[in-house]
Order: structure tokens, then sequence, then C-alpha cells
């Protein structure tokens, strides 16, 4: 796959595709915490995010399948056994759903969850997402990926985003905070038009602001150890961080507002 984890789309046992990303991925293990972390806020939220699961590759998969490497510094070498982070496909069979990484203005608005990216501008504030805010894009019953929605045919069919690579946040490897006003943002003007003040972010900004301490924990719990080398404290200290940071995220989105380029020109 693209990307600079380099990851591998890779069939499982339980038949689905997942986007596997390695423990020796060139950007650094830690990046497979950032995203099993993000996944499990990210569901407690109702922001839509691909499953994530824990993928136990076998030495045998990987010793008999050439392809599975990773590529740095000029050299190659395998991808790692053991326990990866996989993000669930979302496609049954990759061959014959399109899933788009860009869609024209005309199809974006024709997205049925488009308001899920300013939940996801609180999110991307809470966690110091150092990458711009990325998404997918493909055709689904509208149910499977905004359950509140009421009304109509529970089969209907739609445009739908779903939010992917969460892998720099926390600032990647460094696992730090680093705040500043353009971060977490997605590169389209038109998503962020409907911004009239902080009520716009709601319920995902109350939701940070009164977020659960025992889900944290149960994040800290799901992490295999091989993927922060045993240091337990640094992985700690990281989510005691965070929980610290969640009153403060609606004044960060008020600094992207106050920044150099104001993304919601609405906002007065």
């Amino acid at each position: 796959m693209r990307g600079g984890a380099q990851a591998q789309l890779l069939l499982a046992d339980d038949g689905n595709y997942y986007i596997v990303k390695f423990q020796n991925n060139p950007q650094h293990r830690r990046v497979l915490v950032n995203e099993l972390v993000s996944h499990i806020l990210l569901r407690h939220l109702q922001l839509p995010v691909p499953h994530g699961e824990i993928v136990e590759v076998p030495p045998e998969l990987i010793s008999g399948s050439p392809e599975l490497y990773m590529e740095c510094g000029g050299r190659r070498f395998p991808c790692a056994a053991g326990p990866q982070f996989g993000s669930r496909y979302p496609a049954a069979d990759p061959s014959r759903r399109p899933v788009y990484d860009y869609v024209p203005d005309a199809l974006l608005r024709e997205v049925v969850n488009a308001d899920c990216f300013l939940g996801m501008v609180a999110f991307d504030k809470w966690v110091s997402n150092a990458d711009g805010r990325q998404a997918v894009f493909f055709r689904d019953r509208v149910g499977a990926w905004r359950p509140a929605a009421s009304g109509g045919d529970p089969h209907q069919q739609g445009f739908v985003a779903v939010m992917i690579d969460h892998g720099f946040a926390f600032t990647a490897q460094q696992w730090t905070f680093r705040d500043a006003p353009q971060i977490g943002l997605y590169p389209r003007p038109w998503l962020y038009e409907r911004v009239t003040g902080y009520g716009s972010f709601e319920p995902w900004l109350g939701w940070i602001q009164e977020f659960s301490l025992e889900v944290l924990d149960d994040a800290y719990k799901a992490v295999p150890p091989e993927w922060y080398e045993g240091d337990m404290p640094a992985l700690e200290q990281l989510l005691e961080k965070l929980y610290a940071r969640r009153k403060g995220v609606a004044e960060l989105v008020r600094a992207a507002k106050n920044g150099p380029r104001n993304p919601f020109p609405n906002w007065s």
C-alpha cells in the first residue's frame, strides 16, 4: 500500500482483508500503538473508522512470501512476524468495490456523514495528529456508518467517508503533544463552511471533554508490549497527558480559527 509505513494488504483467516502495519515499519513501531489507541477512542466517539484488529502474522507466512518486505535506507528486509495492527479494508473484495482517497467537490457534497469531519477536527486537536486528516470514500449502506440516522430505508445506499491513518497521532513516535493551528485539518474548505461556533463540533467536543478514564485504561491494556518495547511508563505517561488535555480541546479548535489561515470563515 502507499504511505511511509509501507503497509501490506493481507487476507486474514476471518475472511476479511486488512491493511496491516508491521512492527518494523520505517516510521516506528510506536505508530502501531497510535493506530490502536486512536481506533479505540474513535469508536467510543462514534466517528467513522475502519474496524481495527491485532493481526497475528506467523513466521511461515513471512518466509514463504518474498513480497512481504520493507525498504529503508537503500536496503530491503522482511516484514516482522508476530502481532501487527490491521485496519479492515472496507470492501469484502478489493477488486470489486471502488474505494477512493479523493473525490471532487460535487461528490463530496453527497457524502452522507460529512459532518463527521467536524468531529475529527476536535479529535485530531486532542491527540495532536501531526499528519493532515485523511479519509477514504465509497458507496455502502448508510446505516452501517451512521447508525443515528433516522427515517428512510435502513438499507439505503449512499456515499460515505471513513477516517484512516492515525499513525502520526501523539506526534508519531515522539509521543508528545505539539499544538499548531493547522494540524489535523482536511484540505477541502467546503467541509468547514458550516462551522458557526463551538456548537458545530458537538456532540464530539462534549464527549471528549467528558471522556471516560476507563476507555483509556481499556486502550492501555489492549496494546501488545512488543509495540512499545516494554516501556510501560512511557505509555502510561502518554495516556495520562491525553486525559489531562481533554478540557482544553475547545480552545485548540478556536486556535485554528485564529491561525494564519482561518478554515472556519463563517465562525463570527
